[in-house]
C-alpha cells in the first residue's frame, strides 16, 4: 500500500508538472471596427501540448482519478470519445506509463485517430456513435481497468471555484482590457463540463458575465435547455467535439443564460473565414463558437451597448484537413458553404 501511495504521489507530480511547464493559452484579439464599441477575444486552446481544449479536461480527469484511488500503477484506462479527449488522455497515460484504450466512432477523422496512436493509445472503433458509451463501460468493468466516463464526470472533476481553470484564466487575462468583465462568454458543449465550469465560476465570483452555449445542428442540448427536459434526443452533430444526440449528465442547463443554435454551414464557413482573415486554422467547433459570438457582438452593437465578448478556439484545424477543410467532403455532406458565408459576411470586418 505504501508503494502504491508513493506511485500516486509521483504520478500527481508528473501531471502537475505538465501544466507547470506550459504558459497559459493565449487570449487573442479578433479585430472589429472601433466604431462598433465591442471587442471580441478568442481564448486559443489549440496551443496546449495535445492541441485542444480537452487537454484541460484530461488533466482534471487524471488528477481526480489519482486522488480518488481509481488509478494505480497497473491500471488500464479507457474512454469513450469523439477524438480530442482521447488524444489528450493518451498523452497523460503515456507520461505515467499506463495503457490507454480509446473507444471512438469509426467515423472519427483519420487525423485524430493517428494522433491517438501517436500518443501511444490503442483504438476500439465502434460503428454506431451512440454505442461508444456501452462499449467503453463494458471494457472499463474488466479487472484492473478504469473507465473515465468524461460525459458523466466532466462537470465535477474540474474545480470550478478556481485552481487555474479556464474561467479563472479568462478573467485574469481580461484584467487590463478596456472592458475587463465580459458581457458574454461563448462556448460549445460536448460533455458540458466547460460550460458548467464557466457558469459556476461566474456565479461564485459574482461576475455579471452571461454564459452562452453555441449548439450545432443535430444536437440535443438546445432543445433540452429551452424545454427543461433532460430526456430530449436528437440525430447527433456533424461538428466533432460538440453537440450530442442525448443530454449528457455533465450538462448543467441552470448555469447557462442562452443557447444559440448554429447551422453546420455557418460553423464550417466561420471556421474557414477565421483562417482566411487571421491565419488561425481551427476546427469546426471553433466556427460554431465564432458564429454565435458574432451574433452576440451584433446584438450589442445594435443596442449601442459597449463591452466585450470572449469565445474559444477549441482545437487545431490541421486535424480536419480531410473533412471540414476539404471542399469534396463538404459537398458530399450536402453542406452549402455559400449560404453560411452569406449569413456571416456582414459580421466580419
Amino acid at each position: 500500500m505504501a508503494d502504491h501511495r508513493d506511485w500516486v504521489h509521483r504520478a500527481v507530480r508528473i501531471v502537475e508538472a505538465d501544466a507547470n511547464r506550459s504558459a497559459d493559452t493565449h487570449l487573442r484579439v479578433f479585430d472589429l471596427p472601433a466604431s462598433w464599441g465591442v471587442r471580441l477575444y478568442l481564448k486559443d486552446e489549440s496551443v496546449h501540448p495535445t492541441g485542444s481544449l480537452k487537454h484541460r479536461l484530461a488533466r482534471s480527469l487524471f488528477l481526480f482519478g489519482l486522488a480518488n484511488g481509481d488509478i494505480g500503477p497497473h491500471t488500464t484506462l479507457v474512454e469513450a470519445s469523439s477524438g480530442s479527449t482521447a488524444v489528450s488522455e493518451a498523452y497523460f497515460a503515456r507520461l505515467l506509463g499506463l495503457e490507454f484504450v480509446a473507444v471512438v466512432p469509426a467515423q472519427t477523422s483519420a487525423a485524430k485517430l493517428d494522433l491517438i496512436r501517436r500518443e501511444g493509445g490503442r483504438l476500439h472503433l465502434v460503428e454506431d456513435p451512440g454505442a461508444v458509451y456501452a462499449a467503453a463501460e463494458e471494457l472499463g468493468a474488466r479487472d484492473g481497468w478504469f473507465y473515465f466516463d468524461q460525459f458523466a464526470t466532466a462537470s465535477t472533476v474540474t474545480d470550478w471555484r478556481g485552481n487555474n481553470n479556464i474561467a479563472c484564466s479568462i478573467f485574469e487575462q481580461m484584467a487590463l482590457e478596456p472592458h475587463p468583465e465580459p458581457e458574454w462568454i461563448v462556448v460549445g458543449a460536448g460533455t458540458g463540463g466547460t460550460s458548467a465550469t464557466i457558469g459556476r465560476y461566474c456565479r461564485y465570483q459574482q461576475h455579471a458575465t452571461k454564459l452562452a452555449v453555441a449548439d450545432p445542428e443535430g444536437s440535443a442540448f438546445a432543445q433540452a435547455w429551452r424545454t427543461g427536459s433532460r430526456d430530449v434526443t436528437a440525430a447527433g452533430s456533424r461538428i466533432e467535439g460538440i453537440g450530442r444526440p442525448r443530454v449528457e449528465p455533465s450538462f448543467v442547463p441552470s448555469v447557462i443564460d442562452e443557447v444559440l443554435s448554429v447551422p453546420d454551414a455557418e460553423s464550417i464557413a466561420a471556421m474557414r473565414m477565421l483562417f482566411e482573415r487571421t491565419g488561425i486554422r481551427a476546427g469546426a467547433s471553433t466556427g460554431t463558437n465564432l458564429s454565435a459570438a458574432l451574433r452576440l457582438v451584433d446584438r450589442m452593437r445594435r443596442a449601442d451597448r459597449p463591452g466585450s465578448v470572449v469565445t474559444l478556439v477549441c482545437d487545431d484545424g490541421n486535424r480536419y484537413l480531410d473533412t471540414y477543410y476539404s471542399d469534396a467532403w463538404v459537398a458530399a455532406k450536402g453542406i452549402d458553404l455559400d449560404a453560411g458565408r452569406a449569413v456571416l459576411e456582414p459580421f466580419f470586418p
